[in-house]
């Protein structure tokens, strides 16, 4: 019978850490499968589905970065980044990767199990919405669901990280209402400060708006926050 451990593909090229993070990992209930880099990966990725990706950035050859912004397009598969470079501009650069988490080395194993855990939780099985079961919400040739915090175009269902639908979540739930940068790090699940909801919000339009460029229902009120005015 096939197991129903989640099953994460641990890539980085320090070998003794893979094997730190292998041993921890198996003795809290995963299935771990190791990569020294981006090409044994993909090697990887091309025959086993995994429920997770832990990715290390700095990589020989194709970085973490370049191995996640390849993938965002074409695979589902969360992916949590670590580094250790700890400083804001770098985090900006993995959550505009597409990273659904991102971690700074050195990191206590107990919070690396928790950021896991949070990513599967919404992948595998939506939050629970402490709000009245609202219908989806229209935005052009897209809806979204906010209580199952999915997009979709037509029968296509388009990939959110945790940020972007934690963020659209909030945006939906008070649409035609403005928030500012603060009341979204508030109320959703971006963590950072208000750059990080700039990086979040453009990440977004590309997903929902027919020109990025010229936001029709994602707007921003310059000097206030955000406001999504949605059709109907």
């Amino acid at each position: 019978m096939m197991s129903e451990k989640p099953h994460i593909l641990v890539i980085d090229d320090d070998r003794r850490l893979r094997e730190l993070l292998r041993r921890y990992l198996s003795d809290n209930g995963f299935l771990v499968t190791m990569a020294g880099d981006a090409a044994e990966a993909r090697a990887k990725l091309a025959s086993i589905r995994f429920d997770l990706m832990v990715v290390d950035v700095m990589m020989p050859g194709e970085s973490g970065l370049e191995l996640t912004q390849s993938m965002r397009d074409a695979a589902e598969t969360p992916i949590l980044l670590l580094t250790a470079m700890g400083e804001a501009d770098d985090r900006i650069r993995g959550l505009e990767s597409g990273a659904d988490d991102y971690l700074t080395k050195p990191f206590e194993p107990r919070e690396l199990l928790l950021r896991i855990n949070a990513i599967l939780r919404r992948v595998v099985a939506p939050r629970p919405v402490a709000r009245p079961a609202a219908g989806p919400i229209r935005l052009g040739a897209v809806r979204f669901d906010p209580v199952r915090e999915e997009l979709w175009r037509g029968e296509e269902r388009i990939r959110l990280t945790t940020a972007e639908a934690s963020l659209l979540s909030v945006l939906a739930e008070n649409a035609g209402a403005v928030l500012s940068r603060e009341e979204l790090t508030e109320r959703s699940r971006v963590t950072g400060n208000a750059r990080t909801v700039d990086v979040q919000v453009t990440r977004l339009r590309r997903k929902i708006e027919p020109d990025p460029r010229m936001p029709r229902y994602l707007h921003t009120v310059r000097g206030e926050g955000y406001i999504l005015r949605p059709d109907g």
